[in-house]
């Protein structure tokens, strides 16, 4: 006689919960191809128009909506740990302490920086690295309003996920911390290539400071604040002394 096994539904999850998921996952995949989609279309008018001209608002409206769905992985970081339990406390993210966090965040940023300038510029000269205009379009009321925005998508991109998440998980899958470390630097100086042999040196190095900070701290916002800082500088002076720079036309 065969037995009848019940199979145990699993408990559904909140609403709240599956509604997160659910934009975690289309932001990550077709959303953004949808709202990108709609700016196009009012840009570019199906019928009435030969010429069609994109406007000072759709511009700024492509720069804010692609900093925002860039930060979809982030998000998804944030998701995942707080669904498993861990809390945003295994990735450093509390915010209890802002004052020493931004405190170490231009500390780091003054020994990152005047370290890094010089080196980028010295490989530039000696033909081993691109020069990257680190800006949005010039000319427009919004480019340093959103090169802080691009930096800042930047620093929580990188920080939180390539840092945070990186090491965190790989020490969970049996790593050494300096293995974990290591890995997480040699990401982000490899998907730097493209800026050349000094990007991918430069980054490396200080993959592996900001991978030994948190490592050792628990805080990811330190180093979020220096890269935040870094990236801004880094386009400032761009904005302000560009005709003295190399590559510059």
């Amino acid at each position: 006689m065969r037995t009848n096994e019940h199979r145990r539904d699993a408990p559904p999850l909140p609403r709240r919960t599956l509604a997160e998921e659910t934009l975690v996952v289309l932001s990550l995949s077709l959303l953004a191809s949808a709202v990108f989609a709609i700016l196009t279309l009012f840009e570019f008018p199906v019928r009435g128009a030969r010429v069609a001209s994109v406007s000072q608002s759709t511009m700024l409206a492509r720069q804010v909506l692609g900093s925002l769905f860039g930060l979809a992985p982030v998000w998804l970081v944030v998701y995942l740990v707080r669904r498993s339990g861990e809390g945003i406390g295994a990735l450093g993210l509390r915010a209890d302490r802002v004052r020493d966090d931004v405190v170490h965040g231009i500390a780091l940023f003054a020994v990152v920086g005047l370290a890094g300038i010089g080196v980028y510029l010295a490989a530039v000269e000696l033909g081993v690295n691109r020069f990257v205009v680190p800006v949005p379009p010039l000319g427009h009321w919004w480019t340093v309003p959103v090169l802080v925005l691009n930096a800042t998508e930047a620093a929580l991109l990188e920080e939180v996920v390539v840092v945070a998440y990186l090491v965190t998980r790989l020490r969970q899958l049996g790593l050494t911390e300096s293995a974990s470390v290591g890995a997480s630097a040699l990401l982000r100086g490899t998907y730097h290539l493209y800026q050349g042999w000094g990007g991918f040196l430069g980054n490396l190095a200080m993959g592996a400071l900001f991978g030994t900070v948190f490592s050792r701290t628990r805080r990811v916002w330190p180093i979020v604040v220096a890269h935040l800082l870094l990236d801004v500088g880094a386009g400032l002076g761009y904005i302000l002394f560009r005709q003295h720079l190399p590559g510059f036309e």
